[in-house]
């Protein structure tokens, strides 16, 4: 299965190339579209209906501002999305995570931190490991380096100061 990760515009791009690059880490396929929620309703709507035949696990949907994307997304299919709310000059992200969280009761987005790609890509790729042993061992074996790095740290810095 592949991940489909979907921005309302390019100035997004910045944000979405680092979950970008955990799903190549990861050796997880996956296509990238600019849809916008207002200014494309149809084509992202039919990206959203058509995205499970078309192999698709999980969708990742990033936007600022009025971040309307990940429920319009949400709205049209019943595969996972993700939402990531991006920062703009305007509240400085706060208006997005608001928008992308706050979704009626029967359409769920599961939302990150604001600008929080990696974390999106990471997410989607524990969802895809569920039944894919594969990407599980992958995400076991990340989480074993992070805690074997923290506890490096900690002996380091146990010796210096104690």
């Amino acid at each position: 299965m592949k991940v489909g990760v979907v921005m309302g515009s390019t100035s997004d791009l910045s944000v979405v190339e680092k979950g970008i690059a955990v799903l190549k880490e990861y050796g997880v396929p996956f296509e990238v579209h600019v849809f916008s929620a207002h200014r494309c309703p149809e084509e992202a709507r039919d990206f959203a209906a058509t995205a499970r035949e078309k192999g698709f696990g999980v969708l990742i949907a990033a936007a600022g501002m009025a971040a309307h994307l990940a429920g319009a997304l949400a709205a049209n299919t019943t595969l996972p999305v993700i939402g990531i709310p991006c920062k703009s000059t305007n509240f400085d992200g706060m208006d997005a995570l608001l928008s992308t969280v706050m979704m009626p009761s029967g359409i769920p987005v599961a939302t990150v931190a604001v600008d929080g790609a990696k974390n999106a890509a990471l997410l989607a790729i524990e969802m895809l490991a569920i039944t894919d042993g594969e990407l599980a061992a992958k995400l076991q074996k990340a989480r074993d380096e992070g805690r074997d790095a923290v506890l490096k740290a900690d002996a380091e810095v146990m010796a210096r100061f104690n």
